[in-house]
């Protein structure tokens, strides 16, 4: 009886290690960049040796791109309302401000033309295709909890879209763009 007992017990406690080690390896798949979607062979790829976008499609890159540059955004605002209603400092708020105005260009553009190639290759409605991307670049800005960790995630987003402007500047055509 004895044994029995001391045997569900070693038991109950391997399941509970094996879950709290599952739900740490989880964390950590959730925490790291998010995984291609399959690809398409339509799909027009990025060809940009060294980036970490080279060889996925362009529209799954910038849509990554723009799901970084829409978390900066905001970031940015709450960063900037904190400044005007509980910290009161209009320097700050107005530079805030600047920089949530500038993020929310930048993803635009990356989210145009996520659409335009999913239009252009896959042959899909505008709505389908924002459809498409819309998981893709939440889950890529959702990684970020901070302005700091979402710069150093956009970092290799202005390369991307010269890349893109460069071969394909019908799409990537928004000069107002990452200026930075």
């Amino acid at each position: 009886m004895r044994l029995r007992a001391v045997t569900l017990i070693a038991l109950a406690i391997a399941a509970t290690l094996s879950t709290a080690d599952a739900a740490r390896r989880l964390k950590k798949q959730e925490d790291a960049a998010p995984a291609p979607t399959p690809g398409d062979k339509r799909d027009r790829v990025v060809t940009a040796p060294g980036t970490p976008f080279n060889g996925r499609a362009f529209w799954q890159a910038a849509a990554q791109c723009g799901g970084i540059y829409f978390r900066l955004n905001t970031l940015y605002s709450d960063a900037a309302i904190s400044a005007k209603v509980i910290k009161p400092d209009p320097a700050a708020f107005t530079r805030l401000s600047k920089d949530a105005d500038g993020a929310s260009v930048n993803a635009t553009a990356f989210f145009d033309v996520s659409e335009r190639f999913l239009v252009a290759d896959r042959k899909v409605s505008r709505e389908d295709a924002v459809v498409t991307y819309d998981n893709v670049a939440h889950t890529a800005g959702d990684r970020f909890k901070s302005v700091e960790a979402a710069l150093q995630g956009a970092k290799p987003c202005p390369e991307l879209y010269r890349v893109c402007r460069g071969a394909f500047p019908q799409v990537c055509n928004d000069t107002s763009a990452l200026v930075n």
